[in-house]
C-alpha cells in the first residue's frame, strides 16, 4: 500500500483511459483530462462533484470554487518549516 498523492492521481488517469480507450480527438484528450483533474481536486476537497458541476454548467456558482477552497485549506493548515 501506499500514500503517494501523485501516484494515486496517475492510477486514476490511467484507469480511466483503459475504461475509455482512446480519444478521437485532442479536444476529446483536453476535456476528458480537464473533467478527471476538476473530479480528483473536488475529491480530496470533499466537496460533491455532481452538485459542483452542475453549478457550474447552470451559471448558478452558488458554490465557492475549487481555486477558492484551496487557498482556503492552504491558510488553515500551519507552516512548519
Amino acid at each position: 500500500m501506499h500514500n503517494n498523492a501523485s501516484e494515486l492521481g496517475t492510477r486514476f488517469q490511467a484507469r480511466i483511459r483503459d475504461i475509455n480507450l482512446q480519444t478521437v480527438s485532442q479536444n476529446g484528450t483536453k476535456s476528458k483530462d480537464t473533467f478527471a483533474t476538476i473530479v480528483q481536486t473536488a475529491r480530496k476537497l470533499k466537496v460533491n462533484v455532481y452538485q459542483y458541476i452542475y453549478d457550474r454548467v447552470t451559471k448558478k456558482f452558488e458554490m465557492p470554487s475549487l481555486a477558492e477552497l484551496i487557498l482556503l485549506k492552504v491558510r488553515q493548515v500551519p507552516c512548519t518549516t
